[in-house]
């Protein structure tokens, strides 16, 4: 993961050098070796996404490409803030390395899972889990662009809810291969630990805006940051929210920085009128810059 930006552009190994020391890990050889299962893990995931897109946007601000506003994806709300100056890198590298612990460490293995539905609306989905709740704890964790939400909770009740989804007309119900069920009411344990570890955080007033999982709003002071980031962890991510407000503020060009291209897909369905974008190569990179020749308006997208 971030190999060849690695490779080929200074500012990205300086960035991986800088979380590496932070975290008195070898962030680099994680990224670049694995093994797959421990990248995968939660506690490693979240600062190496971090990593990444924190180097993709200080590659991007080098070639001249500084971000009217930003917003990022459930963990990627931290490389926004950390983009608009209100937390350090460092800072971020730790608070999602244990955010990442606490939130796997949140609920027993095998007791909560996640279910993308996609085709039908977000009003029919919260009603299919208000339906499912007989079964345990669901409820939606993410509300990502029109016609797909992803649903959290306990297995049996996530997987009633993606029969009557089928049932219902939804083109797809997909179980998601994750490790817990984030965003739901079952990680309010995880929040509660990283209380403490936010507080101890110097934050700072945002310099550009940067909108909020938790509401689609934007982020204030810090102590309703810290609010924001503790709320998000068992609530769920208003993506589409964001994308609309950054497009209120006048973005007109979105920029995924960081792993993949997830979020591409959801702005290009969300404002087919917006130029969406992804850079998480040096190709990426390079088609980036030759769209932005003519468009103004940028907006950076983090990486969850």
């Amino acid at each position: 993961m971030g190999r060849s930006l690695y490779d080929a552009f200074p500012v990205v190994k300086e960035t991986f050098e800088e979380a590496g020391d932070a975290l008195d890990m070898d962030v680099t050889r994680l990224c670049f070796e694995g093994p797959q299962e421990t990248l995968t893990l939660t506690e490693n995931a979240q600062p190496a996404i971090l990593t990444l897109s924190v180097a993709a946007a200080r590659l991007l601000m080098l070639h001249g490409i500084n971000p009217m506003a930003v917003g990022g994806l459930s963990v990627g709300e931290f490389t926004a803030l950390v983009v608009a100056g209100s937390m350090s890198f460092k800072d971020a590298l730790r608070v999602v390395k244990l955010r990442g612990r606490f939130m796997q460490e949140a609920q027993p293995p095998g007791r909560g899972a996640m279910a993308a539905i996609i085709g039908l609306s977000a009003d029919q989905v919260v009603g299919i889990c208000e339906r499912a709740k007989a079964k345990g704890v669901v409820s939606p964790a993410n509300f990502n662009c029109p016609g797909q939400v992803v649903v959290s909770g306990e297995v049996q009740a996530v997987k009633e809810v993606a029969d009557i989804a089928k049932s219902s007309g939804a083109k797809r119900a997909i179980m998601l291969s994750v490790s817990a069920p984030f965003h739901s009411t079952l990680m309010e344990p995880a929040k509660e630990r990283l209380r403490d570890v936010l507080e101890s955080v110097e934050i700072h007033p945002p310099t550009i805006p940067v909108t909020k999982n938790v509401d689609g709003g934007i982020h204030g002071e810090p102590d309703e940051i810290r609010k924001a980031l503790l709320d998000q962890v068992s609530s769920p991510v208003r993506w589409e929210d964001c994308v609309k407000t950054l497009r209120r503020l006048g973005a007109s060009a979105f920029i995924e920085a960081g792993p993949g291209d997830a979020l591409t897909g959801f702005n290009k369905r969300i404002d087919k009128s917006c130029l969406a974008l992804n850079v998480e190569d040096p190709e990426g990179l390079e088609r980036t810059l030759d769209a932005l020749d003519c468009r103004g308006g940028l907006c950076y997208d983090a990486k969850r």
